[in-house]
This record gives C-alpha cells, structure tokens and sequence, in this order.
C-alpha cells in the first residue's frame, strides 16, 4: 500500500464525494415527491392516472440506470432537450427513485386500517385532511424500512455517473488505475468514502425506525 500516493490523491476523493453526496441526495429528494404523488394516485385509484404511473413504475424500474442516463444525455439532445451532465445524473436518480419509492409509500398507505379512515370521515374531516392528519404519517413510518433501503440503493447507483462524464468518486478511481496502475490504493480509497457516505445513512435509518417503532408507529 503506497500512503504516498493515498495521501497525495486524497483531496481529489473529497471533491468527488462531494460531488457524489451533492448529486445522490438531491435525485433522493425527488425520487421521494415523485414517489409520494404517486403512491397517493394508486392510493385513489384514479382512473387514468394510475395507468399512466403503472406504465411508469414498470418501465423505469425494469431499466438499468446507465440505460436512462444514456437516454437522457445523449438521446434527448436529438430532439432539442440539453441539460448538463449534473441535471441528468439528477433526473436519472429521479426517475429511477421514483418508482422504487413509489411501491414502498403504497405498501405504507395500504397497511393503514380503513376503518381509520371512515372514523376520520365520521368526525368532519375532509380526504386531504384525512391523508395528512391520518393516513400520511403512519403509512410513513410503516415504509421506513423499505424507504431506507431504497436511499441506500440509489446512493450506490451513483456509480455509474461516471459514464456520462461526470467526476465522481468511481470516476476518479477508474481514472487514477488508468493512469497509474494503482488499483489497490485507488480502490481502498474509493471503498472508504463509499463507507464513509453510507455508513451514516444506514445508522440514522436504524435509528429512525426503532424510534417510530418505541413511538407506537409501524408496530
């Protein structure tokens, strides 16, 4: 192991991070608005709606992520759409997130007794009422496994970015095996800061859950 180089490259591995942490969490976010609304029309079973995000969900999460990116970069430029390669690496994270978070805000928003729901009706309470006060916040809580694991996932997705040109930590390590064959210490690095990324993420995840859980929700 060469502390030399490790030492010398180190700063390079910061900025890509920093790329990568700033790129992952803001597809994360949208992944989430994506999949709550959604969630919220299979929820309601809107006629036309639901189809449309059934066609959704089925296309993006039988795609790889490297396919829509490519689509995205180099496919929407054909048609006048041109974006820089951090919007699509956004967009991309997105529109795969979505559809990920979309199933696990369902499977939240159905495991909510609709007794619940009648019992909020019965007292005066309106549908937006009823999902915000009632429904949201349990069938939340309840998808916080599934929501975690899906973070986690498509911080790791993250790795591929590099294929539209963007540097990134896999971007940064492939580059430095390329141009000096250092493949042990570029992948050491590349592993910790992938741990160091992760690692929190997956603490607060578990920590979340077992809060809610003593707090009476998700039971």
């Amino acid at each position: 192991m060469n502390w030399e180089f490790i030492a010398k490259y180190l700063p390079l591995y910061q900025k890509a991070a920093w790329l990568t942490v700033r790129i992952g969490f803001a597809g994360v976010a949208c992944s989430v608005i994506l999949g709550l609304l959604c969630a919220v029309i299979q929820y309601y079973k809107a006629p036309v709606l639901r189809r449309i995000v059934s066609v959704y969900i089925e296309l993006s999460r039988n795609t790889p992520l490297l396919v829509q990116l490519f689509f995205i970069y180099y496919g929407l430029p054909k048609i006048g759409i041109q974006s820089q390669a951090e919007t699509c690496g956004i967009a991309g994270l997105a529109f795969l997130g979505g559809s990920y978070m979309a199933e696990a805000f369902r499977s939240g928003l159905e495991a909510v007794a609709e007794i619940q729901t009648e019992s909020a009706l019965s007292l005066g309470m309106n549908h937006y009422q009823v999902m915000r006060y009632v429904i949201l916040p349990q069938a939340v809580s309840i998808s916080v496994p599934a929501f975690m694991a899906n973070v986690i996932f498509l911080l790791k997705e993250t790795s591929v970015f590099s294929a539209i040109s963007l540097m990134d930590l896999m971007f940064t390590a492939k580059d430095l095996i390329g141009l000096y064959y250092k493949t042990t210490e570029s992948l050491f690095l590349l592993v910790v800061f992938y741990l160091i990324i992760l690692l929190p993420v997956s603490i607060l995840g578990s920590l979340l859950e077992r809060r809610l859980r003593y707090a009476g929700f998700g039971a």
